[in-house]
């Protein structure tokens, strides 16, 4: 079964590319024509390369990693938050701060910040302990923090790799990621460099429909993952090293298990009852042949002595 349908691409407008006097000449061979002024994209290429993208992303988060989603326009900010809380990653959607990746160590103190300022409570008023200008001051940098670093919140080490949509705006966040080594994933643009991404999607990165969708692909990819990954905990062999398996499941990666677990209660309930209803049929024509058979066979023999 397809991720995404060529249909779906049409839609949502990915096949739009920018002015023919704003482009990279690197992402030629991802152009299929030109109209009105404007480059069109070839959407069977970007199909080709979503797959790829997914099965990756796939088997990162299979194995324990982790997906970081960076999106910080407009257009964007909405589905970032949206599509990498449902599936529980960490995201950045509001503006990107410099070493985030790089520095993340001093990211992770403020972070740690943070969660000690949201420890105090409400803020409105005036806390216990602080006067009523330094309970403000608290509130102030409560909410910058959490403005700037709330999608990190559960961000324990590196990401795996990482999600960007843009990568002309987030042109720091790629650069920090391959400076780690950290495998990028985005969405190229015609006026985007390819050479700087790992796992390109050419498609159009200005609409607000384009960057929901191909992000909600990225986040299903995440999901798909995670049930993998949780089927390891659960006793499969193939375990990978880097993977906890006696840490319990969150909320929602129970949710993204539901429906697996339905399916696969409702089977083994089948089988009992077609072996039930199989048993006596076949059983049945053994026992009431055997005396009728011997009952005629015995007079036979009498009259014929």
């Amino acid at each position: 079964m397809a991720v995404v349908t060529m249909r779906q691409l049409l839609e949502s407008g990915v096949h739009f590319g920018h002015q023919t006097r704003r482009w990279n000449p690197k992402m030629k061979r991802f152009i299929m024509t030109e109209r009105n002024g404007i480059y069109i994209i070839d959407l069977r290429q970007t199909l080709d390369y979503i797959e790829k993208a997914y099965e990756f992303v796939r088997g990162t988060v299979a194995e324990g990693g982790s997906i970081l989603f960076v999106g910080t326009k407009k257009q964007a900010q909405e589905a970032i938050a949206e599509q990498a809380t449902r599936v529980g990653q960490p995201y950045v959607n509001h503006r990107w701060l410099g070493g985030m990746l790089t520095n993340f160590q001093t990211v992770y103190k403020r972070l740690q910040r943070m969660k000690e300022l949201e420890g105090l409570g409400d803020l409105s008023g005036t806390a216990a302990g602080y006067t009523k200008k330094e309970t403000l001051q608290l509130s102030r940098e409560k909410i910058k923090l959490t403005r700037t670093l709330g999608g990190l919140r559960d961000m324990q080490k590196l990401p795996a790799a990482v999600w960007i949509v843009d990568t002309k705006k987030e042109h720091i966040a790629v650069d920090e990621a391959r400076k780690l080594g950290i495998p990028v994933i985005a969405v190229l643009d015609t006026n985007c460099d390819p050479d700087e991404v790992d796992f390109p999607i050419p498609g159009n990165d200005d609409a607000i429909r384009s960057a929901e969708l191909l992000t909600k692909v990225v986040a299903a990819a995440v999901a798909d993952g995670l049930i993998a990954r949780s089927g390891r905990r659960r006793g499969n062999d193939e375990k990978p090293e880097g993977v906890a398996t006696d840490e319990p499941l969150t909320e929602w990666e129970r949710e993204l298990l539901e429906p697996k677990k339905a399916d696969e209660s409702a089977a083994p309930a089948e089988q009992p009852a077609a072996a039930a209803a199989e048993q006596p049929a076949a059983e049945q024509p053994a026992t009431p042949e055997q005396p009728a058979q011997a009952a005629t066979e015995q007079p036979a023999a009498a009259t014929a002595e």
